[in-house]
């Protein structure tokens, strides 16, 4: 974490516009640019064939359309109710993420510090884990109705303990010698948590918000299931009602590309949080040593 100080001056300095650094669409544009297209080989061929085998008659139209008839489908609802269902389910993980996962920054930092935080809240967060997250749906239900309260109460929930157990995790492995240093220059506590705790357990903290992200967009697909007139989740449950594999088939695709895109962005923001961290480390190390 900590570079020595003949690394630090070796640094190259550079001033003016160089020094600063690409914004974040420019980064997720330049990204874009770098994918390899060989990842594109089994998709492309497999709808390639899904549309060979339809037109040939070998798989029934009802079971599985053909990639041609999803893509009209998909143009149709574009002109209507779709991207009404997108921006409805994105705020949704959106504010179910963004509380969830506060919450579970400042818990997991204190029960990550303090062993006797740890020794009261975290057999309850452990059983609390274990309960699948459709078993608190009706009870969610029955205490905020079937508004939006109980969607980003469970979207929360699910966003809560992947970032609580990365980050609980990545405090407690941080390396006890550089608390030592901080406490040696008698830092005090909000310092020590500031400029070693969080740069070091930042890794964690990422891995924990990537994988809330992820179950964010499973919980908001199962509470639209149950109780909405509006969402991803809708349009499963109306395609399902329908007979409409089509439907079902468009929501499944929309679900993979949002939490792609999402999870990318975040992947570019992480790199640039572990710059941070790397730069500031040198200068925290700069400045105590």
């Amino acid at each position: 974490m900590s570079l020595s100080s003949r690394e630090i001056d070796t640094e190259p300095h550079v001033t003016g516009r160089e020094t600063r650094s690409p914004g974040l669409l420019s980064k997720l544009r330049s990204r874009l640019l770098r994918i390899d297209l060989r990842g594109a080989i089994v998709p492309v061929g497999a709808l390639v064939l899904l549309e060979l085998f339809v037109r040939m008659g070998w798989i029934s139209p009802y079971v599985i359309p053909a990639p041609s008839e999803l893509y009209q489908t998909f143009l149709r609802l574009a002109e209507g109710t779709l991207w009404t269902n997108i921006a409805a389910s994105s705020l949704r993980v959106l504010a179910g993420f963004v509380i969830g996962s506060l919450l579970a920054v400042v818990v997991g930092s204190i029960v990550g510090m303090w062993f006797t935080a740890e020794r009261y809240l975290e057999p309850t967060f452990q059983a609390l884990r274990a309960v699948p997250s459709l078993a608190w749906v009706p009870l969610l239900m029955i205490w905020f109705g079937i508004g939006e309260t109980s969607k980003i109460v469970l979207i929360a929930k699910s966003a809560f303990f992947p970032v609580y157990l990365n980050l609980f995790s990545g405090i407690r492995n941080v390396d006890r010698k550089l608390v030592e240093v901080g406490e040696m220059y008698q830092q005090s506590l909000p310092v020590l948590v500031w400029r070693i705790f969080i740069p070091a357990s930042l890794p964690h903290l990422f891995t924990g918000l990537r994988y809330g992200l992820s179950l964010a967009w499973l919980s908001v697909v199962a509470a639209e299931l149950l109780a909405a007139s509006e969402g991803i989740g809708y349009m499963l449950s109306d395609g399902r009602e329908l007979s409409r594999p089509d439907l079902v088939l468009i929501a499944i695709f929309c679900l993979a590309v949002l939490g792609k895109i999402s999870d990318s962005i975040f992947k570019i923001v992480e790199d640039r949080c572990l710059k941070w961290r790397d730069t500031y480390s040198v200068s925290f190390t700069g400045r105590t040593s």
